[in-house]
């Protein structure tokens, strides 16, 4: 399909221009192939009027569990400890596959109606997932939870084993499998070994949660005399590409460990303060040269998938905690949720920002919206004043997948109805 997007206001995250004003996108099957002036020559089945509107990458969510939305606004106001073990995991161990599959569809139908293209998960019956992802044309990371269970330590190997030949590279390379082990405090340092050893033999990354409360670095102090992130570095984890969830409560040493060996810390603002885990220094650490993305974590703890939410957050929060009004401004922090979170996901030679020859990734937004006006400051307004809901249309790998709030790929309907019904079985069982 050839797509011509015009008379667009565009913010390309490209290094170079923070806003190219009335230009013209011309995309190409699944990549951009020119932006500027319209040329004569330029032949297109469909073309996009973008008056009014802003082009930007598709946001990148680079912590979630999407199956989670089964969970949404039934655990709140605990500490992160008591609300997993007292009611998430008791839970989750009455999942079901088919749970699983509609909760996903559910929070692939927020994501894509807040703007969000690409994302990486962490959950149980990620198969499910993987048909979600082939269904609604979102591109993403599928990764399998690692909890060390007695008993089942290898069972679990083998299904991220299997994950991997079962969707690595499907949907025209829009999933991508990675190995994850959930936590330090519930992997053993030999089951973190063999974890290694499987991410190694599959050639792929690791997804893991870091240094997420006070509570944890405490315990690993106790444990092994030294952090969450200095106990994995020791281990050889970072050998392999790593996004490390969290990273809230870090020191000199971990950014100085996460910078060398070029880990990406992924800020979970929301999901974080909600939890009372803390706010992540990620002034410093973007300051010493970590890459630092964003995610929502899942929208049991955060309690929604919005990621505009994140990057309002991200900004304002870590401005009061610095007590510094210029501490991450608004392009920063829409960096962080666009090429940054293409780098974190390896991924930024093809997504996360609008450029000649990157995949078509893209999303407009109305900004003939009240709570808009006047506009002064494009670059101001998506970080300070835009909701999910003002995405207007999302295109993903060139295809349109929501034009003027329209849904295309998925039935959003019936994805409610049958994760209300799986929620309450869940909660029955």
């Amino acid at each position: 399909m050839k797509l011509l997007i015009k008379n667009i206001n565009l913010v390309p995250i490209d290094g170079k221009r923070e806003l190219i004003k009335n230009t013209n996108i011309y995309v190409e099957d699944d990549r951009i192939a020119y932006i500027g002036e319209l040329k004569e020559d330029i032949k297109a089945d469909v073309i996009i009027d973008g008056k009014g509107k802003v082009a930007m990458p598709g946001l990148i969510n680079s912590h979630t569990h999407i199956g989670m939305s089964l969970l949404r606004n039934y655990a709140d106001d605990l500490p992160l400890h008591d609300w997993l073990t007292q009611k998430i995991w008791p839970t989750e161990a009455n999942l079901r596959a088919e749970d699983v599959y509609w909760g996903s569809l559910l929070s692939m139908v927020e994501m894509i109606q807040s703007g969000t293209t690409g994302f990486c998960d962490m959950y149980f019956f990620m198969d499910e997932v993987g048909k979600g992802l082939e269904q609604s044309g979102m591109r993403g990371i599928l990764t399998r939870g690692l909890i060390e269970e007695k008993g089942k330590e290898e069972e679990k190997l083998k299904e991220t084993k299997e994950l991997y030949r079962n969707w690595n590279g499907k949907g025209n390379q829009r999933i991508k499998v990675m190995v994850a082990p959930h936590a330090p405090y519930t992997c053993s340092p030999s089951y973190l070994e063999r974890i290694m050893e499987l991410a190694y033999e599959l050639n792929t990354g690791i997804h893991i949660h870091l240094s997420e409360t006070k509570k944890e670095v405490e315990d690993s102090i106790k444990a092994y005399g030294k952090s969450p992130i200095k106990h994995v570095y020791d281990l050889g984890l970072f050998n392999l590409p790593t996004i490390a969830a969290h990273c809230v409560h870090v020191n000199d040493e971990d950014i100085d460990i996460l910078k060398e060996n070029k880990v990406s810390s992924v800020n979970n603002p929301g999901s974080n303060l909600k939890l009372a885990s803390g706010f992540s220094p990620i002034d410093k650490m973007l300051k010493k040269g970590v890459n630092v993305a964003l995610g929502t974590d899942g929208s049991s703890s955060n309690n929604n998938l919005n990621m505009f939410e994140e990057i309002y957050l991200a900004s304002t929060v870590n401005k009061a905690v610095n007590m510094d009004a210029v501490s991450i401004p608004a392009l920063i922090a829409i960096e962080m949720a666009t090429i940054n979170g293409a780098k974190a996901l390896l991924w930024d030679d093809d997504i996360g920002s609008i450029e000649i020859g990157k995949k078509a990734d893209i999303i407009l937004i109305d900004m003939d919206k009240p709570h808009l006006y006047p506009i002064h400051n494009i670059v101001s307004s998506l970080a300070y004043s835009v909701q999910g809901s003002d995405v207007d249309t999302v295109i993903i790998d060139g295809k349109i997948i929501m034009e003027n709030r329209e849904m295309k790929t998925l039935d959003v309907e019936r994805i409610m109805f049958e994760t209300e019904r799986a929620a309450k079985d869940l909660i029955s069982r």
